[in-house]
């Protein structure tokens, strides 16, 4: 890969904060810098994965990024045979994820794929809604068998039943294999995530490049506009709030939802109601999937669901109410972003003079618009709906380690990596076995507790975005859309955004500018502190944070490309958005008056003093 002369840091010079002396332990070898491969590693471009793993990451965490490792990666190297490119690869530093796209350089090697990328990604984008269609019930049938497993205590002894019946495999037995099929379960959905994403992708980069060549100057924003305004999965848990902020008004109820901000309160109060009962049983029917929705990327156990706490919904309804009595409407902006989708598109397709490329062009924007749906969609399948009742299951596996002694809460399991558990769960089922005491009990608080102290020490530190040597160029595709990885940004790295003191500049991600107060949000926990009219600046957000959304002014992220949440939601609700600054939620503090220019991708400070 061809590179410049200025450098990131190299991965071995990096310090460690103190107190985390020895956080190679919480992960495994292969996800480590290793000094073995030292030229290697120094000569390849890392960067900071803070799009899904924003935080020091929890050792049992590992088995998402791990999964991806494997499952996107081998979507383009091993099955679609991708012609220019390889894997993403990663590794662990401090705590955080830091990824290298891979490039293949090799012409012979380029060419020899191409006819089998043809044949293969061909029959998937021939058969795509049929492929679809059925890729649907595959992820709910995976869901459906997270459900059903189940941890329970061993028991004193074994039941008749495993006499009379003579089954000959015992609890022991089954509690390993319910283990085993958790792991298997999500790894399997892991697959489902990329067995068509990485082609939904190759179709939309298709149709930008194509946009770009026929429309020189034309911007990223531009080319997604005339992909926007589908009716994606990503804002029917919105959609519900909304419904229930609608029969809250219609049931007399509004005074209440104003009054009653901690929704155990609220729910209290209606059930009290023959009228809040009746928005109880709508409040149920909404929950089931709508709420599966993690405040997070999924990514993390530490990220819960809208049903895990409905403090996110709860305050948007709220929000929605106002503005229903108020005589505001509440409906997303649907019918003006497609009209605009067909002007640009419409405009485009006249200025092009050959009829043999407006087709091309005319085709290539139906396939974008073709896939998109499940580009989007799968998200809540699979990172909202399974990843959230994924982690809820591996806690209620670690209430029986609790009530085996091993832990002190249920919460530390997630200090162990999932081989690791895998070992503990044979010594418990050893020490049950056996009728001895297990080695647990007193093996792993002590390693617990140092792991709890190094992922606070890592906390403290912030992650250099990028580590090793920079490319000069970046073609790597899912790297540019989804991360916003572009030369800009990383030239705004090497200088250490000593530019930004009052100005950043980042995607353009959705047209238009707004003035407010900055809200810096580091955390979904933060997020009840925005306020109507705020400037939303963060590191990244989630498709649940949609709600928000519809509060707010404008929106600022460290990260994303022009296909990152931020960007997509933000066209959909008509708010200028700026993604991919680098810096944002370390140069802005809260309550400073900034401004959105979406148009132009930048952001300016213009007021110093933070209220």
């Amino acid at each position: 890969m061809a590179t410049t002369e200025r450098t990131f840091p190299s991965p071995f010079s990096v310090a460690t904060p103190t107190g985390a002396e020895g956080w190679e332990e919480l992960y495994p070898y292969y996800l480590r810098f290793r000094e073995d491969q030292r030229e290697s590693e120094e000569s390849r471009f890392w960067f900071f994965d803070g799009m899904h793993n924003p935080q020091p990451i929890y050792p049992f965490d590992t088995i998402m990024v791990e999964n991806w490792w494997v499952s996107c990666n081998l979507q383009t190297v091993r099955l679609w045979q991708v012609p220019p490119a390889l894997g993403i690869d990663q590794r662990i530093m401090n705590g955080y994820i830091y990824c290298s796209p891979t490039a293949l350089d090799d012409p012979d090697e380029v060419a020899a794929r191409v006819p089998v990328f043809q044949r293969r990604a061909g029959y998937y984008f021939q058969h795509w809604d049929e492929i679809y269609a059925a890729w649907i019930p595959k992820a709910e049938d995976c869901i459906e068998r997270l459900k059903a497993i189940s941890f329970e205590p061993l028991p004193d002894k074994e039941p008749e039943s495993s006499v009379t019946e003579h089954p000959g495999v015992y609890s022991s037995w089954h509690l390993l294999r319910r283990y085993d099929e958790l792991i298997s379960n999500m790894f399997e959905m892991g697959s489902y995530h990329f067995e068509m994403l990485n082609l939904g992708y190759g179709a939309y980069n298709t149709f930008r490049e194509f946009c770009q060549a026929a429309f020189p100057g034309i911007t990223d924003q531009t080319i997604a506009r005339m992909v926007a305004g589908i009716d994606i999965m990503y804002f029917r848990p919105d959609d519900e709030v909304r419904g229930l902020a609608r029969r809250a008004v219609e049931l007399g109820l509004a005074p209440l939802v104003r009054e009653l901000t901690d929704p155990d309160e609220l729910m209290a109060a209606m059930a009290e109601r023959s009228e809040g009962r009746e928005w109880l049983t709508a409040l149920e029917a909404a929950k089931e999937p709508w709420f599966w929705y993690s405040t997070g990327v999924g990514y993390t156990h530490t990220d819960r669901a809208w049903i895990d706490d409905l403090r996110l919904p709860f305050d948007a309804m709220r929000g929605y109410v106002d503005k229903i009595e108020a005589g505001e409407d509440i409906d997303r902006p649907l019918e003006r972003v497609l009209e605009e989708r067909a002007r640009i598109t419409e405009e485009y397709a006249e200025v092009i003079a050959a009829d043999e490329d407006r087709a091309a062009f005319l085709e290539l924007v139906e396939l974008a618009r073709q896939v998109y749906p499940y580009v989007e969609n799968h998200n809540f399948y699979v990172e909202h709906w399974h990843h959230s009742l994924f982690w809820n299951k591996v806690r209620e596996l670690g209430d029986l380690f609790v009530g085996a002694g091993f832990f002190g809460d249920r919460e530390d399991i997630f200090y162990l990596h999932r081989d690791e558990v895998r070992s503990a769960l044979y010594d418990l089922v050893a020490g049950w076995a056996t009728g001895c005491t297990p080695r647990g009990p007193s093996y792993w608080p002590p390693i617990i507790a140092r792991r709890v102290r190094i992922l606070e020490a890592l906390r403290t530190a912030n992650p250099d975005p990028a580590l090793g040597t920079p490319p000069l160029e970046i073609k790597e595709p899912i790297s540019i859309m989804l991360w916003g990885i572009t030369p800009t940004m990383v030239e705004s790295w090497l200088d250490g955004g000593e530019d930004a003191a009052t100005e950043l500049r980042g995607v353009a991600a959705s047209p238009g500018v707004a003035r407010g107060p900055a809200r810096v949000v580091n955390s979904p926990d933060e997020l009840h502190g925005v306020q109507s009219g705020d400037v939303l600046v963060c590191r990244i957000t989630a498709p649940s944070w949609a709600p928000v959304f519809s509060r707010v002014a404008g929106a600022v992220s460290d990260i994303g490309g022009i296909m990152a949440h931020t960007a997509i939601v933000s066209r959909e609700y008509g708010l200028p958005a700026v993604v991919g600054t680098g810096f944002a939620t370390q140069n802005i503090k809260d309550g400073q008056l900034v401004e959105v220019d979406g148009d132009n991708g930048v952001v300016r400070i213009l007021d110093a003093t933070a209220t």
